[in-house]
């Protein structure tokens, strides 16, 4: 479910403190929540809900776009009344405009007594759009190659209006996708599957000079870059700075079992939307319009600061020492103690 930001993309907070919403929303991030829990939306407006129907790369102008949403809400509507039994009002079901949903959620438009049930709707909009979006990327014709350049224009696009905003400290950014051996490596080297999903095909890490300017970079980029309700639970990884609120509260251990024994770090999953073009999709007659045009590639993102990144650089918090723990690790799993004649070695990946 959405909860949407007040302020313009690049519009930094009237105060030090952050709202209410985007302390929620940066616990989510922090924390790799999902927004499927989430108990309510915040107070919005008419253009609020544009912004983040247009972070999301549906424009709510366009005829087709706004059929989409509603063939998205109708999906929706039959899921709750078929599975659960909900008796959906026609103004949920069949609002004027689709807009009217969000505001109906956020209580800012009557009938207040429709507000959890209008979260509910988006909740299951949310869901139903990105199950479309993926069996959309599935009978499309394109090559990762393709998907790469999209998300990288979008990153980079991004990243460089955020850079032309002093108070957040962008001082590094630079993207890589991961080669194929690496991927086979992690693949092997989790424990869950070897089907396992890789979330960091697409990973960026943004440096800033100070460690306070972390928590407001993330605000940045999920109003210019990544709609923060596809941020992929579960998928966070922090040992850097602590969820709102909480004060002076311990960080959990890393999560990743190879990395240092003080590396620090914010990493995080989200899902870029990526629109889909006629020379993708094909002619209007030729193409499947009921799944929209709309694509979702799973990008990671690594937020530290100066000071700590030049920590993590040094000894057993080094890529070089945690690449050659995970190749051990991945050696062992397929010798299991027996070893092929002629042995094998974990290579030298460098100091």
């Amino acid at each position: 479910m959405a909860r949407s930001q007040t302020a313009s993309a690049l519009d930094p907070p009237a105060t030090d403190r952050p709202s209410a919403a985007e302390r929620d929303l940066l616990r989510m991030v922090l924390e790799g929540g999902s927004i499927i829990d989430w108990k309510s939306l915040h107070p919005c407006s008419r253009a609020d809900v544009d912004r983040l129907l247009r972070l999301n790369l549906f424009e709510p102008d366009d005829p087709d776009d706004r059929r989409r949403l509603r063939s998205i809400l109708r999906q929706a509507v039959r899921y709750l009344e078929r599975t659960f039994g909900f008796d959906i009002p026609a103004q949920l079901a069949r609002p004027r405009e689709l807009a009217d949903v969000f505001l109906l959620a956020a209580g800012v438009r009557e009938p207040s007594r429709l507000r959890r049930l209008a979260c509910i709707v988006l909740k299951v909009m949310h869901t139903v759009h990105h199950v479309e979006a993926r069996e959309l990327l599935f009978r499309v014709r394109m090559s990762e190659a393709e998907k790469a350049r999209m998300v990288e224009a979008r990153v980079r696009s991004a990243v460089a209006r955020l850079r032309r905003d002093a108070a957040l400290g962008i001082v590094e950014f630079e993207g890589s996708s991961k080669p194929r051996e690496s991927v086979l490596t992690k693949l092997m080297a989790k424990r869950e599957s070897i089907a396992a999903q890789i979330y960091d095909h697409h990973r960026y890490r943004l440096v800033v000079e100070r460690l306070e300017q972390v928590p407001a970079l993330v605000l940045a980029l999920t109003r210019e870059l990544l709609p923060f309700h596809y941020v992929v639970p579960g998928q966070t990884e922090n040992t850097l700075v602590p969820p709102p609120d909480d004060g002076d509260a311990p960080l959990p251990a890393t999560h990743n079992e190879f990395s240092g024994p003080s590396y620090r770090i914010l990493n995080f999953v989200a899902a870029l939307p990526l629109r889909l073009g006629d020379d993708v999709l094909g002619t209007r007659r030729d193409r499947r319009e009921d799944l929209g045009r709309i694509v979702f590639a799973p990008v990671e993102f690594q937020l530290v600061d100066v000071a700590t990144q030049a920590a993590n650089e040094a000894g057993a918090n080094s890529h070089a020492s945690y690449k050659r723990r995970q190749l051990r690790s991945v050696l062992a799993r397929l010798a299991r103690g027996h070893m092929p004649p002629g042995g094998a070695r974990v290579p030298d990946v460098g100091g």
